[in-house]
C-alpha cells in the first residue's frame, strides 16, 4: 500500500479558501479517535495546509503532488518510509480537484531517548535531537495495524459525508417540496433515530409504520438480509438468516418476496423497481395477489442490506415517481444505518479481540494462574447481579474482571513466579501492577470505565490496599466487587508454593476480613450466591459461556 514511483513536486500556492472549520474538527475528531494523534490536514485544490499541535511542522507544499496521487487513487498509502518512521497519508475528499489529505508520522518501533537517528531525522525536517525526543513520546505502531485502522477511518469519513449529503437533500427537499410536509417530517424523524444503540430492526419497523401514514398503499415491507454466516464471533451475533418486517396485510411472506426480487433481476439496478398491471398482469407474474409494487435496495456502498417494498396501491392505481422517491429517500438512510451497525460491530470484535489476546498475554505471562482472569470475570460478574448492579455496569465489572492483572505483564518473571516468600522488594515491585495495567490500558478509550478497577483493585475497605489507599465508599464498588472475586480466586486456587484453600479456610478468611479488607455487602453477596460461585470456581458452570459485551 505504497506509493513507489518518484511523482514531480509543484510549487507552493497562495493560501486561500479551504474547508469549513466544522468539517475539518469532524474529520480531526474521527481520525484522533482512531490513532491517537491529530494529523496535518492539506487541501490539495487550495494549498491550505492545517497543521496539528501533535505533528512534526513539515513543508507539505513540496508533497503536493505525490498527495494529489494518494487523492486520485482514494485510499490509504504510505508515502515515506525511514526506519523508525513511516508516514501515512489518507485521502479526505471525493475526488482529486476537491480533497483534503490527511497526513500523520509515526514510529514502528520503541526508540530511546539517546538513540542515534541521525539519517530518519531529515524525514521530519528536524535536527536529530529533536527527532530522537520526539519519537521516543510516540507509541509505537505495527505498519498492518495503521492500514487497518486507515481503512476503518477513512468508512467513517465516508458515512460522516454520507450523512451529511443525506441531511443536505432532506434540507432541499423541505424548500422545494413545502407541499408534502408529511413526507419530509418522515425522512426528519428516521434521521432523528440513527442511534448506534437503535438496531436496523428496530428502525425498519419505525420506517414502516411512519411510511404507512404517508403512503397510499395496502401494506408495506423491509426483507433484512443477513448480515454474517459462520464468521460472526461469538459475543457478536450478527443476523444469519433473511427478516421479514411488515405493514398492514401483506401479500407476500420471505420466500414469495425473494422470488419476486428474482423474477425482476433485481441484482441488476439499483435503482428503483415499479411495477404496475403490465408487468403484474403477465401468465409468467409469480405472486398474482401483487398488483403493484415499488421495491428499493437498502445499500451503503456495495453492502445489499435488504430491501424495502410498498404493495398495492389503495386506490388500486399505479405507482409512480413520487412515491418511489420518498421510498428511496428512506432506503438511503436504512442502508446507511445498516452500515453504521456493521461497522460498529466489526470494531467491536476488534476490540473484543483486542481484549481476548491481553487476557490470553496475562495467562502466558504466569502459567500457574492460567484461566484466573477468566474466573474472576465470571465470579464478579455473579456478584453484581447478586448487588443488583444494572447490566451496563456488570458489562463493565466482566470487562474489568478479565483486564484487572494486565499491569502484570510488567511484572519480571522472577518475582511473579518466585515459589516461595516474597522478599519486601518483590513485594514493593509487584505492587506496581496495577498502576502499570492502568498505563496500558490508559489509551483505549472504550475501556475507560475499565480503568479504576484495573487500579483500584487492590485497595482495602479500611484504607490500607495499594496504590492509592483508598478507603471504604471512595473505592469505585467495580473494584470492590472485582476485589473480592480476585481474593476468592485466589485463595481456592493452587499455587507453585502452595495448594488452593478448603472453602471452609476461605469462608472464614473472609468473614474476618469483611469490614476490615473487603467491603461488608459484596462479602455478604458471596455467601448469598456462594454455591453458583463454587460453581464456577471448579469450572462446572452449565450452558453457554459469558460472551464479551458489545465494546461502546
Amino acid at each position: 500500500m505504497s506509493i513507489s514511483e518518484e511523482v514531480p513536486r509543484s510549487h507552493p500556492q497562495t493560501i486561500a479558501g479551504g474547508r469549513l472549520a466544522g468539517e475539518l474538527e469532524q474529520w480531526l475528531k474521527l481520525l484522533h479517535q482512531g490513532f491517537g494523534s491529530r494529523p496535518a490536514l492539506v487541501d490539495i485544490s487550495t494549498a491550505t495546509v492545517h497543521c496539528a499541535g501533535d505533528q512534526p511542522q513539515r513543508d507539505w507544499y513540496a508533497r503536493l503532488e505525490i498527495l494529489r496521487e494518494v487523492a486520485r487513487r482514494g485510499r490509504p498509502e504510505f508515502i515515506d518510509d525511514e526506519d523508525p518512521f513511516l508516514v501515512l497519508a489518507i485521502p479526505l475528499g471525493e475526488c482529486e480537484d476537491d480533497s483534503v489529505v490527511a497526513v500523520s508520522t509515526f514510529v514502528t518501533r520503541s526508540v530511546e531517548a539517546d538513540e542515534e537517528l541521525a539519517r530518519p531525522a531529515g524525514l521530519l525536517e528536524m535536527n536529530t535531537r529533536e527527532a530522537t525526543l520526539w519519537a521516543a513520546r510516540q507509541v509505537p505502531w505495527p505498519p498492518d495495524a495503521l492500514e487497518r485502522t486507515a481503512e476503518v477511518v477513512l468508512d467513517r469519513v465516508q458515512l460522516q459525508r454520507r450523512i451529511g449529503e443525506l441531511e443536505a437533500e432532506i434540507g432541499s427537499l423541505s424548500v422545494h417540496l413545502s407541499d408534502t410536509y408529511e413526507e419530509i417530517s418522515l425522512l426528519y424523524r428516521l434521521t432523528q433515530n440513527l442511534k448506534i444503540s437503535q438496531s436496523d430492526e428496530q428502525l425498519g419497523r419505525i420506517a414502516l409504520e411512519w411510511l404507512n401514514e404517508v403512503l397510499p398503499a395496502s401494506a408495506l415491507a423491509i426483507q433484512l438480509l443477513p448480515l454474517a454466516g459462520d464468521e460472526a464471533s461469538p459475543g457478536h451475533e450478527a443476523r444469519s438468516q433473511p427478516v421479514l418486517l411488515t405493514h398492514g396485510e401483506c401479500p407476500v411472506d420471505n420466500q414469495q418476496f425473494s422470488a419476486v426480487l428474482a423474477h425482476l433481476d433485481s441484482g441488476a439496478t439499483n435503482r428503483p423497481l415499479v411495477v404496475n398491471r403490465p408487468v403484474t398482469g403477465k401468465a409468467d407474474w409469480p405472486c398474482p395477489q401483487v398488483r403493484q409494487m415499488i421495491a428499493v435496495s437498502l445499500a451503503e456502498g456495495n453492502n445489499l442490506f435488504g430491501w424495502l417494498a410498498a404493495f398495492n396501491h389503495v386506490e388500486d392505481d399505479e405507482f409512480g415517481t413520487v412515491e418511489a422517491s420518498l421510498l428511496s429517500s428512506v432506503a438511503a438512510i436504512l442502508g446507511i444505518h445498516g452500515g453504521n451497525i456493521e461497522l460498529y460491530r466489526q470494531q467491536s470484535e476488534l476490540l473484543s479481540g483486542i481484549v481476548r489476546a491481553l487476557t490470553s498475554a496475562i495467562d502466558a505471562k504466569d502459567p500457574y494462574t492460567c484461566g484466573h482472569s477468566d474466573r474472576v470475570a465470571r465470579v464478579a460478574v455473579r456478584l453484581a447481579e447478586e448487588l443488583g448492579c444494572d447490566a451496563e455496569m456488570i458489562d463493565t465489572i466482566y470487562l474489568s474482571g478479565l483486564l484487572h492483572d494486565i499491569g502484570k505483564i510488567g511484572i519480571d518473571d522472577s518475582v511473579l513466579r518466585k515459589p516461595g516468600k516474597l522478599t519486601d522488594e518483590e513485594y514493593a515491585h509487584i505492587k506496581r501492577h496495577p498502576e502499570v495495567g492502568h498505563r496500558i490500558l490508559h489509551d483505549l478509550r472504550r475501556l475507560g470505565d475499565v480503568l479504576p478497577v484495573v487500579l483500584h483493585h487492590h485497595e482495602s475497605w479500611d484504607g490500607r490496599g495499594y496504590p492509592e489507599k483508598l478507603r471504604s465508599e471512595h473505592i469505585p464498588l467495580a473494584a470492590r466487587i472485582v476485589a473480592v472475586a480476585d481474593a476468592f480466586d485466589a485463595m481456592g486456587s493452587d499455587r507453585p508454593y502452595r495448594n488452593g484453600m478448603p472453602d471452609e479456610k476461605i469462608d472464614h478468611i473472609f468473614r474476618e476480613g469483611a469490614g476490615s479488607q473487603w467491603d461488608p455487602a459484596v462479602v455478604d453477596a458471596l455467601f448469598r450466591a456462594r454455591d453458583d460461585i463454587r460453581r464456577i470456581s471448579l469450572d462446572q458452570e452449565q450452558g453457554a459461556p459469558i460472551e464479551l459485551p458489545q465494546l461502546k
